[in-house]
């Protein structure tokens, strides 16, 4: 596991390109038959990637030890995203096949949880976010017909694209952890601009379907004092509340998104202009 300090704002605007990669980007979230991990001290989340390949892979206790209690979600809950082949997920007995582009909670509690793909020589790409959980919720399957889905932009400002909240109050209740993807269409490049920040939570892009020789350009930064940083498939880029989280890509391309805070609800946002960055 590896463990990423909370960053202020002000030591954020020394850091040059490696320091702010080394603090804000996990530039491998798959590796094949491996369970990968970062624990960040922003709101505690962890996220990470799961490739079962020939065998499968469990959240064993082991987990749970790395954050001093017993078991993995003995204190926290769990939003899991399918980007790759299809898989299944054994949650304390209970199974859960996963098609690309469909998500499931698991509630605090669980002890259990195996992933498997369906076929290892297309495996399934489990994606993850886990925040820390004060009660115990139903867990459950959300298929993209589920999802509740919003078309936003237009092409004249390059930014027509589709947004689905799989983890959200609408469809999941939580305690703290909401998840979605949003997928830009072809021949549009920017999300979210004008940005905007959301000071009573954090949030966690992964970037996926960008083409090899291609590249997210990810702004970060405080308004006035912008940073970006170049992210290519299957990268997450941790962003402080404190910070603008906007992109623009060299082609279409899509990404998972998962917010951890005090608010759910996503019109609780602190918008910006244009002029206003710098």
């Amino acid at each position: 596991m590896e463990v990423r300090q909370g960053i202020h704002s002000g030591h954020a605007k020394q850091l040059d390109t490696d320091q702010l990669r080394g603090e804000f980007v996990v530039e491998e979230v798959f590796r094949p038959a491996e369970i990968t991990m970062t624990y960040s001290h922003i709101d505690r989340i962890i996220l990470g990637g799961i490739v079962p390949t020939d065998a499968p892979l469990t959240l064993a206790d082991e987990y749970g030890k790395r954050i001093g209690v017993e078991f993995f979600l003995e204190r926290r809950e769990l939003g899991i995203i399918n980007v790759g082949g299809a898989g299944t997920v054994v949650a304390d007995g209970t199974v859960h096949t996963l098609d690309s582009e469909e998500a499931l909670y698991i509630g605090m509690g669980t002890r259990e949880i195996t992933f498997r793909s369906v076929d290892p020589a297309k495996p399934a790409h489990f994606y993850y976010n886990s925040a820390p959980a004060h009660m115990t919720h139903p867990s459950r399957k959300i298929v993209k017909s589920e999802a509740v889905t919003l078309e936003l932009g237009d092409t004249e400002n390059c930014n027509e694209r589709t947004l689905r909240k799989y983890i959200v109050p609408d469809l999941v209740p939580t305690c703290q952890l909401t998840m979605g993807i949003t997928r830009l269409a072809p021949g549009s490049v920017w999300n979210t601009m004008p940005p905007h920040t959301h000071d009573r939570r954090m949030e966690v892009y992964m970037y996926f379907d960008v083409e090899a020789d291609q590249a997210v350009f990810h702004m970060m930064g405080e308004p006035k004092q912008t940073r970006h940083l170049l992210i290519h498939n299957e990268q997450a880029v941790i962003s402080p509340s404190w910070s603008i989280h906007c992109g623009v890509g060299t082609k279409a391309y899509a990404f998972v998104w998962g917010m951890v805070g005090e608010n759910q609800v996503f019109d609780d946002m602190d918008h910006l202009t244009i002029p206003e960055l710098r």
